[in-house]
């Protein structure tokens, strides 16, 4: 069975901080939770601004899931793990318990 590739786009605006903390946390969580099962495309709105036609893009930065579908859309620096893993629709990884 193929596994499913999670297809994520993050629309930004330069190197602002807001974008480089979204960059940073996505990748983050995807690293722990959909660890060798996603993409991460990353569209700069300075570089090319007619992509946010596309998605409907109206602030940044906005992380748009692509796939699986339905398409989601998070706004923000993606600085709340919890919210953006509910916003996705990502299971979170099983927590390793110590005793």
């Amino acid at each position: 069975m193929p596994k499913e590739i999670w297809e994520l786009r993050l629309y930004i605006a330069g190197q602002t901080p807001k974008s480089v903390l979204a960059l940073k946390n996505i990748t983050k969580y995807c690293r722990e939770h959909l660890e060798g099962k996603y993409t991460i495309e990353i569209v700069d709105l300075l570089v090319n601004p007619r992509l946010a036609e596309g998605d409907q893009i109206f602030a940044i930065p906005t992380l748009v899931r692509k796939f699986p579908v339905p398409l989601r859309k998070i706004i923000g620096d993606l600085s709340n793990e919890e919210k953006v893993l509910v916003g996705l629709n990502i299971r979170p990884a099983a927590v390793k318990k110590t005793s």
